[in-house]
């Protein structure tokens, strides 16, 4: 059964709890011994702020500390004797939050401030003072109130991990079976590809032994034999290469780069930006990237320059490689493996890609890969 539906909405929940505590404040304030007259007033007043300044404990935890110690402060130096209830609700927010020390220093604070207070606005002897004091404030509450915070925020912190893991696994998991599908079609797709590669072959051959004419079919299918072979074997070594260990990644970069220049292609290699360390697959993929741009490049843009700049980003890292081709701005690119395989490559890492012709002549690939870095 769906229960989400059912869920009750985190502002909702926050007013309610906000106007709950307040109520509470205000209802056992009145009901005790209390001043009347202005003090009374000011009192009340700060009881409900008090209460009702929780409703922000989500979106702003230091601050509603801060104002509920305030509070506290306040209505105990106008004459109240109650709980800090919303202090201690602040408290687990704040701890919640992540934010220990401050509201260690915060609570430490509080905790010498309100006995001053006391000493200072309520008449009678110091123990009685003290003793009023701790009523406003208890050890016992504040340390439940931090030790309960501390708990939720580790098991958020380890469920969420534990979502990351099993996310990553089901990723792993589905790479593998990616993986297995493409060797098993690969292994069938090449035996059936390679009999006609070889019974063309055999045809041609045998025709222009005996001198006739070769029909251009019979060569056509010889020469798409030929290359589908080469673009299963290509697929499957990329394929395999992703399996191994060490990956490739950007410290091969420039590698790619000096096998373009040796191909007879001028390419350039730019690196911008702060380096620091990226996640090995989006370093694989930046590799994969590069290298199939730069194949291209060399077998069928018709280019003499290459240029491939790598962006360091806080948040990403960005890829282009731009040729001095024959493709047009009339050109539409062709969809071939190459440019499926890095498309779905950086859609997997959640990035775009852009693969299209530059305005005048040329071509370009535009890469960005989100990285996620530890605070």
């Amino acid at each position: 059964m769906d229960t989400g539906r059912f869920r009750v909405p985190a502002g909702a929940m926050d007013w309610a709890i906000a106007v709950s505590v307040a109520a509470l404040l205000l209802g056992t304030g009145l009901s005790g011994q209390h001043p009347t007259g202005e003090r009374e007033l000011l009192g009340s007043v700060l009881l409900a702020a008090g209460g009702l300044a929780l409703v922000a404990r989500r979106r702003a935890p230091i601050a509603v500390l801060a104002v509920t110690g305030l509070c506290a402060v306040g209505y105990e130096a106008a004459g109240f004797e109650v709980l800090a209830v919303s202090y201690l609700v602040a408290v687990y927010g704040a701890v919640r939050a992540g934010h220990r020390a401050l509201t260690l220093a915060a609570s430490v604070a509080l905790l010498v401030v309100l006995p001053l207070t006391a000493l200072v606005f309520r008449e009678g002897p110091a123990r009685e003072a003290f003793s009023q004091a701790r009523n406003v404030l208890e050890i016992a509450w504040l340390i439940a109130a931090f030790a309960a915070g501390e708990a939720l925020r580790q098991a958020e912190r380890r469920a969420d991990e534990a979502e990351r893991t099993r996310e990553e696994t089901a990723r792993r998991r589905a790479d593998e079976e990616r993986l297995h599908i493409a060797r098993e079609l690969h292994d069938s797709l090449t035996h059936q590809i390679s009999i006609i590669k070889v019974q063309s072959e055999v045809a041609v051959h045998v025709a222009r032994r005996r001198g006739e004419q070769v029909p251009e079919t019979l060569l056509a299918i010889q020469a798409a034999g030929r290359e589908a072979t080469r673009e299963l074997r290509a697929t499957l070594e990329a394929l395999r290469d992703d399996d191994t260990t060490p990956p490739q990644g950007l410290d091969h970069v420039p590698e790619l780069v000096e096998r373009a220049r040796s191909m007879g292609l001028d390419a350039t290699l730019t690196i911008e930006g702060q380096r620091h360390d990226v996640p090995a697959a989006v370093g694989r993929t930046a590799y994969r990237i590069v290298q199939e741009a730069l194949t291209n490049t060399a077998r069928h843009a018709g280019a003499t320059t290459a240029a491939v700049r790598i962006e360091y980003r806080p948040d990403a890292l960005a890829v282009q490689v731009d040729d001095d081709g024959k493709a047009t701005p009339d050109d539409a690119p062709a969809p071939g493996l190459g440019l499926l395989g890095m498309r779905e490559r950086v859609t997997a890492l959640g990035g775009r890609l852009r693969a299209e012709p530059l305005t005048e002549h040329g071509f370009t690939v535009q890469a960005e890969l989100p990285v996620e870095r530890g605070s």
